[in-house]
């Protein structure tokens, strides 16, 4: 008998048997198949860019509030410009402000300057401040990017030889002779300086005393204090004794008014004048109200009343508050180095600084071009007098020319928001002020 075989028997009929009585498995469902599919189309090339506009001025400090409405003023330019959705070699732009806060201290205007240049910022609406405005421009010529100043007077600033400086306000040198001939046409004879030693202040001072004394008007005195300082006593003290029928200082209102208050406590009774750093309504509070009454002060361009009513209801609409003095400049400072990159069709600076150098554009501060030295072309200076405690314009200056505010107004064809006296409100100084003089023909526009 062949066991191999016998056995190979048994196991297949088992295996039959197994398979006969067992339940059978159920087929599991198969996974439906994926549909054919053909690539993905490739994702859209990216047609959007991020251009990055820098403002650097005092955000702390006893100037802050002058620092923070200088931002405002860029803010608001480039926040509408992202809005229009305008486009650059094809792509939309989405313009970035990048704010940076140099306490109106020189040594940090060329620190914020590199800083810029790092962050590959497109061009600067900046400084505040003459005396950081100035080293700091050093540093953006050398990185080629383009700067606008809205509110740096000192002429050193665009003597340089620098062509990507400018600023869309006047000189010092524009500003101290107006506030000088006013004062002349007050009649005054003897006239005390003061300067807070900064580049502004003392560059300002001097060109007031430049032009009293080129006028045959007496400087009693030319004192210094700085621009922290409190306590201007000592100073005032020694000016009282020279009876002088004005005082000038040249510096900010966060000094300029502590200045005022205390002279008066002095018993000195002269009128007092400054420029545009001191020229706020934020001299009342620092002053007092009947204090600050009647004192007379310059601004290196048109005041804020005068700007584009498109302009002050942006403003007011963004930030809740009217501008103090510089936003409508930095404002347009913002435009112009966005109309230039338009112009250029680039944010490259390299491309849209030839444009820039030769644009005319209409602002909220007028119509707006340079010379050659990268300053405005015919920029107009005001003055002001504090009237039932506010600041009023009461003349403006244009090529050496004064004529008065309502005037000036009805020129351009815009009436101003209220009708301001046509001279210096009464002062408690000694020698009354005489009243402004005849306005000479409008200037050119």
């Amino acid at each position: 008998m062949n066991v191999n075989r016998i056995g190979l028997t048994l196991v297949a009929a088992a295996t039959v048997a197994l398979v006969g009585c067992g339940k059978e498995e159920p087929k599991k469902a198969e996974a439906p198949k994926a549909p054919a599919t053909t690539a993905a189309p490739a994702a859209p090339a990216d047609d959007s860019m991020t251009v990055k506009i820098g403002h650097a001025g005092p955000l702390t400090g006893g100037i802050a509030h002058l620092g923070k409405d200088n931002e405002n003023g860029a803010r608001l330019a480039i926040e509408e410009a992202t809005a229009k959705k305008m486009k650059l070699g094809g792509k939309t732009v989405k313009f970035e402000l990048q704010g940076e806060d140099d306490q109106a201290d020189p040594k940090l205007g060329p620190t914020i300057a590199q800083k810029f240049a790092d962050a590959k910022v497109a061009g600067v609406v900046g400084h505040l401040n003459s005396g950081v405005t100035i080293p700091a421009s050093a540093v953006y010529n050398q990185a080629n990017i383009p700067m606008i100043s809205g509110s740096a007077t000192n002429p050193k600033l665009t003597e340089q030889g620098f062509k990507n400086i400018f600023r869309v306000v006047g000189r010092d040198d524009q500003q101290g002779p107006a506030v000088a001939q006013y004062l002349q046409s007050m009649k005054v004879k003897k006239v005390a300086i003061v300067d807070d030693a900064t580049a502004y202040g003392e560059g300002l001072a001097n060109e007031v005393e430049k032009t009293l004394k080129g006028a045959g008007v007496q400087v009693v005195g030319r004192e210094k204090t700085n621009d922290k300082a409190t306590d201007f006593k000592a100073i005032l003290t020694k000016l009282k004794g020279r009876a002088p029928d004005a005082v000038f200082y040249g510096g900010m209102d966060a000094t300029g008014g502590p200045m005022l208050k205390q002279a008066r406590e002095l018993g000195i009774r002269a009128v007092f004048s400054f420029g545009d750093g001191a020229c706020t309504d934020t001299m009342k509070q620092l002053a007092g109200d009947k204090v600050a009454e009647g004192l007379i002060c310059s601004q290196a361009g048109l005041p804020v009343v005068a700007a584009s009513k498109t302009f002050l209801d942006a403003y007011k609409a963004k930030f809740n508050q009217d501008p103090i003095i510089y936003a409508p400049f930095t404002y347009d400072a913002a435009n112009l180095l966005i109309a230039a990159m338009q112009k250029a069709d680039s944010a490259d600076p390299a491309k849209y600084l030839p444009e820039l150098q030769k644009i005319s554009y209409k602002g909220a501060t007028g119509t707006i071009a340079f010379d050659e030295k990268g300053d405005r072309k015919n920029a107009e200076i005001t003055i002001f007098t504090m009237k039932a405690g506010k600041l009023e314009p009461i003349a403006v200056v244009q090529g050496g020319k004064s004529i008065g505010f309502d005037e000036f107004m009805k020129g351009m064809g815009t009436a101003p928001a209220a009708a301001p006296a046509a001279a210096p409100a009464a002062t408690p100084a000694a020698t009354p002020a005489a009243p402004a003089p005849a306005p000479a023909p409008a200037p050119k526009k």
